[in-house]
């Protein structure tokens, strides 16, 4: 097959695979409104027999039987089928959504992540790779909804806006540097985006918590406030370790393609910034006490820098990373 032909079935594969996550992005919704609909269903009061002892006229104890009242255990909610069909079906279209990035990077014959629209294939994949596999760690299929509609933005501004054929590389990315820079910042960006998740949900059940958010009764179904901020604690500091990684290589790479470690480049001053940002939440909920809702913001301003770092940072500001936004 001829590169136009690989590079037409890739795009067979991601429309495929967008269309598939449209169905599990329903899914997922209908799932929180079936869990909105749900009654909780109160601890049954159960009894049982509990042995006495009485007194009796002769002197004697005699042992008597009196039901005695005892709650039983809160039930565990079991998924539903739409939560089931939702999780089936990112996990087809995960695997049509990587089977359409590795077409792409066979017609081009390098990694599929030199220009936006392929990183941006291969971001997305990543983030909804790592969403799939982490639910062997920890049931986030709450977070469904938030993860395929976010991973449908994403291919549907690289599809229609960002979109370049299969050309060479730029001299400066002919290195086996983007190999590993990219796929791990791509990993990085994966970790802040389920962490960001979980941030949001923090924050509205915090606010369910404290009585200031009456709807939204799936919230009931889900961990709480400070279990959530746990989970996006752990998530995100996964993401800072690659993160510095990206810095270091990055700076690295520089070293090799221009003769400098760091030369200020927006590019490379936003990705410090990132660091700083992820870097102060994690030393601020260490030693100053920073949790709750502070915290949780504090990791959305950091997601939301990496999006702009992405997007604004690679289609308006000039410099040596310009060719990420061809």
């Amino acid at each position: 097959m001829n590169t136009e032909t690989l590079a037409s079935y890739s795009l067979v594969a991601i429309y495929s695979a967008m269309g598939v996550y449209l169905f599990a992005f329903i899914a997922f919704t209908l799932d929180l409104a079936k869990r909105s609909a749900e009654t909780p269903i109160a601890a049954a009061v159960m009894p049982v027999a509990r042995r006495v002892g009485q007194l009796s006229a002769s002197g004697g104890v005699t042992t008597l039987e009196r039901p005695v009242a005892q709650d039983a255990p809160a039930p565990v909610r079991r998924s539903s089928r739409f939560e089931r069909v939702a999780y089936a079906l990112t996990i087809l279209g995960w695997i049509l959504h990587v089977g359409g990035t590795v077409l792409r990077g066979v017609a081009a014959g390098r990694v599929p992540w030199a220009n936006m629209f392929e990183f941006s294939l291969t971001a997305s994949a990543i983030i909804v790779g790592v969403f799939v596999f982490v639910q062997f760690w920890q049931n986030l299929k709450f977070l469904g909804a938030y993860i395929t509609g976010f991973c449908l933005i994403v291919l549907g501004f690289g599809t229609v806006g960002f979109y370049v054929d299969v050309v060479p590389l730029p001299p400066a990315l002919q290195s086996y540097w983007l190999i590993i820079h990219v796929f791990v910042a791509t990993l990085g960006t994966a970790f802040f985006a389920i962490g960001a998740g979980l941030s949001i949900v923090q924050l509205i059940q915090t606010r369910r918590e404290a009585k200031k958010f009456p709807g939204l009764a799936f919230l009931d179904t889900i961990p709480n406030a400070e279990k959530l901020e746990n989970l996006a604690y752990r998530v995100i500091v996964v993401g800072f370790v690659f993160w510095t990684f990206t810095l270091m290589a990055g700076a690295i790479w520089a070293e090799h393609a221009w003769g400098r470690y760091w030369g200020w480049d927006t590019k490379e001053v936003w990705t410090f910034i990132i660091w700083t940002i992820f870097a102060g939440y994690i030393h601020a909920r260490a030693t100053r006490g920073w949790r709750g809702s502070r915290s949780a913001w504090l990791a959305i301003v950091g997601f939301g820098a990496v999006m702009f770092n992405f997007t604004i940072v690679n289609l308006f500001f000039k410099g040596l990373h310009t060719y990420s936004g061809l």
